[in-house]
């Protein structure tokens, strides 16, 4: 008992942690959750398990529907739930960074509120997909927000974290940026051929292959740019570890996507395990150049900053010493 009571005082004489490090944590959880969010929509997709609950929000008008219950049903209703615990977590997340805002950047609360605003509008365009019948646009701007979510609270993340740049990233953070967009573009791409089926549809009967070619052709510009990326962090011996390291991430990602990509057009989409993990894989490749793309342009900033100080003190001493001389 004498142990229990030791153990108490000990957990609340423990420092609590600050709310930055609170914050940074509860957004990592989030991150991990939405990307598990966008693999088993793809799951969803892929198993045409979208119209499994035929109402929305509820599944056959129940929060568990136990006796429709299927695999179809259980990836609808799956998908739905974890949505539903990000969006708490959102909410959550808005009111710690208002209610702490005073030992927080001042950017923070602004930026956990868009994050809340993108999961809201997330919300909506997932029951639109429902009562619009999978609607080809409104499905591509379902998986393009919660792209864009996914890499909000990246970007939070990665900037609330411990760093301490080299000064050695030169024209990174600009080359880490535009991989990032052109990817994020590819995959709004790659929603569309698979939100209007476009692969069966040109492979069948030659309708949309103009769709299908544009997703395919497309991978040229977000390669480059991301191959660019690895290159040049290899030819920088200075640059910090950890872009070093996510740097070969995002080039083994590609690698593994290109092979993906490869694998699903071969087979015709008929392996779903390879289209789910396809989607994955680029909802992580963006997510690895978005977080190499926030530090690089840290580590720059940081760089510049040091490299105005001293010229400033020395303004300021040789205006000093003119003035001892007169």
């Amino acid at each position: 008992m004498s142990e229990f009571v030791l153990e108490q005082q000990n957990e609340a004489a423990a420092p609590q942690p600050k709310p930055k490090e609170m914050i940074r944590r509860l957004v990592w959880k989030i991150c991990i959750a939405t990307l598990i969010l966008m693999a088993i929509g793809s799951a969803t997709r892929v198993m045409n398990a979208g119209l499994a609950c035929p109402d929305w929000p509820l599944c056959y008008g129940q929060l568990v529907p136990a006796k429709q219950m299927n695999l179809q049903v259980f990836l609808e209703w799956f998908h739905r739930l974890d949505a539903a615990l990000i969006g708490v977590s959102a909410i959550a997340l808005v009111g710690l960074c208002w209610w702490h805002r005073r030992a927080l950047p001042t950017w923070l609360p602004w930026a956990s509120t868009f994050a809340l605003f993108l999961i809201v509008f997330q919300g909506i365009l997932g029951g639109l997909t429902v009562t619009e019948l999978l609607r080809f646009d409104i499905v591509t701007a379902h998986l393009g927000t919660a792209l864009l979510f996914f890499a909000t609270l990246l970007i939070v993340g990665t900037a609330l974290t411990p760093y301490q740049g080299t000064g050695n990233v030169g024209k990174l953070p600009w080359l880490g940026l535009a991989a990032s967009i052109l990817v994020y573009l590819q995959s709004l791409l790659g929603a569309l051929v698979g939100s209007r089926w476009a692969l069966h549809q040109c492979l069948g009967t030659s309708q949309l292959c103009t769709v299908m070619y544009s997703h395919i052709f497309g991978l040229v510009p977000p390669t480059v740019a991301t191959l660019a990326v690895v290159l040049i962090s290899w030819q920088r011996p200075a640059l910090h570890p950890a872009l070093r390291r996510l740097a070969n991430m995002a080039g083994g990602l590609l690698l593994i996507q290109i092979l993906l990509g490869i694998a699903t057009f071969r087979l015709r989409l008929q392996v779903e395990p390879l289209t789910v993990s396809h989607q994955a894989v680029g909802a992580a490749l963006l997510g690895t150049l978005v977080a190499f793309t926030v530090l690089a342009l840290r580590d720059w900033v940081a760089s510049r900053e040091t490299n105005i100080y001293p010229v400033t003190v020395t303004i300021t001493t040789n205006t000093q010493v003119n003035g001892s001389h007169s």
